[in-house]
């Protein structure tokens, strides 16, 4: 078998990457959750923990887990801290990811990352090909507010302006996936699936990442 290819999922808040991701997974494609992971290296990881108490006090965390509460209350409202933040966390989950596709290596034809900050964290460098999945603003709040009741429209607005443009990532994608509830989910699934079957059986894929 040819080298496995590694492939990034991502898109805004509401978009619907998991759904995409349940459907690669029944098609035997393995999936790296980078957001779930990430969550538990904040809670598990010994030096990552040392450097949020570190940089954000001990308070950040309580009973052996990350205080949400304090940290949404005392630093998330704050754009610098939530960089910083992401600079402590998003170097971890690269090495755990990195450490799981070398545990895939050889496995599968090709292996997925899901990430909703994929661009924004600088990732999708490291692999070869990137889906996104976008869906209309409207019916991603709706999705969000079905999903989080307790969140209010405006939070929500405001996690996405905190986001990279979608217009954006569909421009630097290799495949864009529209679930819009107009366009069918899983024949564009299948599509994409079987066009990174084909390229895993090539030599040689071209990368051009900036």
């Amino acid at each position: 078998m040819a080298s496995t290819l590694k492939i990034g999922i991502t898109g805004g808040i509401g978009v619907g990457k998991s759904t995409a991701c349940l459907i690669f997974k029944h098609l035997g494609i393995p999936v790296y959750d980078a957001d779930t992971r990430a969550k538990w290296l904040i809670s598990h990881h010994p030096t990552l923990i040392s450097e949020i108490k570190a940089y954000f006090g001990k308070e950040a965390y309580f009973n052996g887990e990350l205080n949400r509460r304090y940290l949404a209350e005392k630093v998330f409202i704050d754009k610098d801290n939530i960089q910083k933040m992401n600079s402590l966390v998003h170097p971890k989950v690269g090495e755990d990811a990195k450490q799981w596709f070398n545990e895939q290596e050889g496995k599968y034809p090709y292996i997925i990352k899901e990430a909703a900050l994929l661009y924004e964290s600088g990732s999708y460098k490291e692999l070869d090909k990137v889906i996104v999945v976008t869906a209309p603003l409207d019916l991603r709040i709706a999705r969000i507010q079905a999903r989080d009741p307790q969140r209010s429209k405006e939070e929500i607005l405001g996690i996405i302006s905190k986001q990279m443009p979608e217009e954006e990532k569909v421009k630097r994608a290799d495949f864009v996936i529209y679930n819009d509830e107009k366009q069918m989910l899983i024949p564009q699934v299948l599509t994409v699936h079987q066009a990174l079957i084909n390229l895993s059986k090539s030599n040689h894929v071209p990368i051009f990442r900036s």
